[in-house]
């Protein structure tokens, strides 16, 4: 059992991949599944051509184009659950994310092609980062396109950050932030029928500890990089 966490920002220690490594984190050490966390920004990712909108025959793997796709459809391919982590641009998301999501189009496209859709039954979480308003509009389009995609969105699936604060410094938020983890995780282990969910979301004393103490670290090691970073230039 695996979860993919993708997030979007150019900012390789701000709040967004931050929060992602957290997603990763909280997976792994709390919930004991294997993830993987890969920003959009990392890879080149060509705008979708919309082949199905001229023959819905066309839209279909191998894509059209040779780019860092061609490998990150495997990488969704054998994920059992998606969380996004976008900052909000202008109430949506950015531009390199919505190009990687056109370009999942070939995965909902083989509903006419192989009889399914292989996003399908994969479940999804939500998460949103900005400094101003926008993160429900973001939430709920991406909601829409993956649920649309066959996607499986479980409870509590939602969490978002509007500030210019510190993500470690909204308590909320970081609790927010471990149950969608929790929520994604818990529904695959319903889907795939390994147990029987009795409650989704958490928050006790401990498990907020465990998550805060995960968001911290990782707020140091970042702290630390960006220091380096500009010492070296």
């Amino acid at each position: 059992m695996s979860i993919l966490i993708i997030s979007s920002s150019p900012h390789k220690y701000g709040n967004v991949r931050l929060t992602a490594e957290a997603c990763k984190r909280i997976a792994e050490y709390v919930e004991k599944v294997r993830a993987v966390a890969i920003d959009v920004y990392d890879f080149d990712i060509k705008p979708c051509k919309g082949c199905v909108s001229e023959d819905v025959n066309q839209c279909k793997l191998p894509c059209v184009y040779e780019d860092d796709m061609k490998r990150l459809y495997e990488v969704v391919e054998k994920s059992d659950g998606i969380i996004f982590v976008s900052p909000i641009y202008w109430y949506n998301i950015p531009g390199p994310l919505k190009n990687f999501i056109d370009r999942l189009t070939v995965f909902e496209n083989a509903i006419f092609i192989e009889g399914r859709s292989r996003l399908e039954g994969k479940a999804t979480g939500f998460i949103a980062i900005g400094n101003d308003t926008g993160a429900i509009a973001l939430i709920q389009n991406l909601m829409a396109i993956l649920n649309s995609m066959g996607a499986a969105i479980p409870p509590w699936a939602l969490a978002y950050h509007v500030s210019e604060e510190p993500v470690v410094e909204n308590k909320n938020f970081m609790l927010d932030v471990a149950n969608v983890v929790r929520g994604v995780v818990t529904m695959i282990k319903v889907l795939k029928g390994i147990e029987r969910a009795t409650y989704w979301y958490r928050a006790d004393n401990e498990y907020l500890e465990q998550v805060t103490q995960i968001f911290q670290q990782i707020y140091k090691e970042f702290s630390t990089q960006r220091t380096l970073k500009k010492l070296a230039k």
